[in-house]
């Protein structure tokens, strides 16, 4: 408002110069105080070539022009320069705003405090003062605090900060819950598995913290090419400016011309936005439930050819039950029985899933003489009778004639007193949205899908085929994955999806590697370079297509600024180019590259 009233000021009185300058201080001061105090800081601190040190020579100067002689009064221009320059400031703000906010949305899970139960009270706690072992209590509404089990009650939990899933899952006693989640209507009893420092919630909060100054190779480009390219054009504007003007003797023309390329070096559009591209793009992962470590990552996912799959608990849920039973000798439920009776003492996930599929199993028998043989089975007396539950080689020991079934999965044979009494088919279930991924993947131009698992021949063929991926190797050891990789490697750029513990190593070796967040092990997660926090293997295509937008955007940006920056710098050089023009070239392209910028929030 006063730089336009002193515009219309200017136009209809014929005060001096002097008066006039005052005049438009005022305004000019008003709005560009911060950028003068940040160039003054800046020069005390041994950088020169700032933005804003060169916004304040460029604006200062235009104010001096009008008292050389024969030159006319560029206050006005002055003045919007700096109002415009504090325009495009705001918008960064506002912009890096959005995207910090989209990240900052994660740090709400972090949990404030936790009921602990100690002899028989409640105490209310911080959470890092609760140790692995100790029962605390969730009230509804609250953040859980720490990773645990639940061992009473029931109730559902909003997990959307921790997967993007908005959809509450339900708990009850026997389950795990993860910290960061916030508790429905139900009170949880829960045993907590984890140090604070440990738990789920601390390690996102970690990785969303460290993520943006892991910095991509454009951004570290466009930093070394700004320390490069502004003193460059720096030098440009001071020849422009003394060179002609001692030819010609045309001062004020010359260094307007110069005060122009001043104006028009500052490389604010680059150096914001490209940044902010890469922000947003971390940004709009997290709300989709994928945390990308670093930006430095972009680059590799944007290039992902060959992606390479883990089996158990990636493509499959890693959670085993009873698919078919083919008895022999006696029913299916007494197969059953019997080799749910001799695993039940057994942790083992087959012997889980056995006792899963006969739930009512009791001591109704007497069972004895319990022998287990390593990557065989298990042979016990039950009720006098010896029952062996295992593999063929389980049954080649013990002479019964056992035969293959047709099924996939894993096959435990089952017999009494040497004679072969049938086998029960034990599968992993595939997940919902496995051969969804592997479609969208192809969609997504990656060339090659690679399945790599220790399981047998037999269930691994079974589940490429479902899910659909070009190749699969079986029967692999932790040594074998990494070696399968290495020989994928030089094909181009190559991701490694897993969970598991053995998988650390190839999730190292691999260009990008991604883990499994929700069941993933704490050593697959801590080796990944980008995390699922729902499981779901559709989110690869996902986070494959936000990094090559968010590429797309920097690169739109870096072309948009340099192109036009050259163009009215040439026009300035032949005397073409005016202060607004200088203004638009900065600011406004600064404006318009944020505003791209913003939309790699938009995953």
């Amino acid at each position: 408002m006063l730089l336009a009233v002193a515009a219309v000021i200017e136009k209809k009185t014929q005060w001096a110069t002097w008066q006039y300058l005052l005049l438009f201080l005022l305004p000019y001061l008003i709005v560009g105080w911060d950028t003068l105090k940040e160039a003054a800081e800046g020069l005390l601190h041994g950088e020169a070539l700032s933005e804003d040190f060169l916004m304040s020579v460029a604006t200062l100067g235009a104010l001096g022009i009008g008292f050389m002689p024969g030159a006319e009064s560029q206050f006005p221009e002055a003045v919007f320069v700096m109002l415009f320059f504090q325009v495009g400031e705001l918008f960064e703000e506002m912009a890096e705003g959005r995207s910090r906010k989209s990240i900052a949305h994660l740090m709400d899970i972090r949990p404030d405090a936790a009921h602990v139960e100690r002899g028989g009270e409640l105490f209310t706690v911080h959470p890092d003062e609760v140790q692995p072992g100790e029962v605390i209590l969730v009230q509804p509404g609250e953040k859980v605090p720490m990773d645990g089990v639940v061992l009473e009650g029931h109730s559902s939990l909003d997990t959307v900060a921790l997967t993007g899933e908005s959809v509450p899952r339900s708990v009850s006693a026997g389950d795990e819950i993860l910290s960061g989640c916030v508790n429905g209507a139900g009170v949880l009893r829960v045993r907590t598995t984890k140090a604070f420092g440990e738990s789920t919630a601390a390690k996102i909060l970690d990785l969303v913290e460290n993520a943006a100054s892991r910095k991509s190779r454009s951004e570290s480009f466009i930093t070394r090419f700004a320390r490069v390219y502004t003193p460059i054009v720096v030098a440009l504007a001071v020849l422009v400016a003394v060179v002609p003007s001692l030819i010609t003797g045309e001062w004020a023309t010359w260094i307007y011309r110069g005060l122009l390329f001043l104006v028009v070096s500052c490389p604010c559009a680059l150096v914001i936005s490209v940044p902010l591209t890469f922000f947003g793009g971390l940004g709009g992962a997290s709300r989709k439930g994928i945390l990308i470590k670093g930006s430095n990552l972009m680059d590799s996912l944007a290039k992902v050819q060959t992606v390479v799959f883990d089996k158990t608990g990636t493509l499959t849920q890693g959670v085993f039950e009873v698919t078919a039973v083919h008895p022999e000798v006696i029913d299916q439920k007494e197969l059953l029985h019997l080799a749910a009776h001799v695993e039940r003492h057994s942790t083992h996930p087959i012997a889980v899933a056995l006792l899963a599929a006969y739930p009512n199993e009791h001591d109704d028998c007497v069972i004895e003489d319990i022998e287990e043989t390593a990557g065989q089975g298990v042979r016990a007396l039950v009720n006098g009778k010896r029952v062996s539950v295992g593999n063929s080689k389980l049954m080649e020991a013990d002479g019964a004639a056992w035969h293959p079934c047709h099924h996939a999965g894993t096959i435990i044979h089952v017999a009494i007193d040497g004679v072969y009494a049938g086998h029960i088919v034990i599968s992993d279930r595939i997940k919902a949205d496995a051969a969804e991924a592997i479609a969208a993947l192809r969609q997504a131009g990656v060339s090659r899908t690679v399945m790599l698992t220790g399981d047998q021949e037999s269930v691994a063929a079974a589940v490429a085929s479902t899910v659909g991926v070009d190749e699969y190797h079986a029967q692999l050891l932790p040594a074998d994955k990494v070696s399968q990789v290495e020989r994928l490697l030089p094909q181009g750029t190559l991701a490694f999806v897993g969970d598991g513990i053995n998988d650390a190593p190839v999730l190292t070796r691999a260009d990008v590697g991604i883990a499994m967040g929700a069941l993933g092990s704490d050593a697959a997660i801590e080796a990944a370079d980008v995390v699922l926090m729902d499981d779901q293997p559709a989110k690869i295509a996902t986070v494959i297509r936000i990094a090559r937008r968010t590429l797309r955007i920097a690169r739109e940006n870096i072309w948009l600024a340099i192109g036009i920056k050259v163009a009215v710098l040439v026009l300035a050089a032949l005397g073409l180019a005016t202060m607004w023009m200088a203004v638009f070239a900065d600011v406004g392209v600064t404006v318009l590259a944020v505003v791209n910028a913003m939309r790699a929030l938009k995953a």
